[in-house]
């Protein structure tokens, strides 16, 4: 497993483990630069959104992955992580579904979270 998998299997089962909301999987390494990867979820409140980023950020720190930029963290309703090859999305349920990523990025492939496990 090479370390970007790595990377996006600790990130899915920190947010698993902080009871994320419908975490999406986005490769868009074959329609974009910016990164390789997208991963979409929600929180129900300020708190358990802040908790996420928290968590992951937490996590990966263990094996020495820190993020390049943490952005809206205070706010809260759009956190957005930047771990250089992936981007962690978590948004309040209002904000993930007003700014839609998953349709704004649809020429990326949806990858099925269950095959990181």
């Amino acid at each position: 497993m090479n370390n970007i998998n790595i990377t996006l299997k600790t990130v899915l089962n920190a947010l698993e483990d902080k009871k994320a909301e419908d975490i999406a999987l986005i490769d868009i390494h074959e329609v974009s630069t910016i990164a390789d990867y997208f991963v979409i979820t929600n929180g129900t409140n300020t708190s358990q959104i802040q908790a996420l980023a928290d968590h992951v950020e937490e996590q990966l720190a263990r094996s020495g992955v820190h993020p390049r930029s943490v952005e809206g963290y205070n706010a809260a309703n759009w956190i957005l992580m930047d771990y250089n090859d992936i981007l962690v999305h978590v948004f309040d349920k209002e904000s993930r579904g007003f700014y839609d990523l998953e349709r704004m990025w649809r020429d990326g492939k949806v990858v099925d979270i269950r095959t990181m496990q």
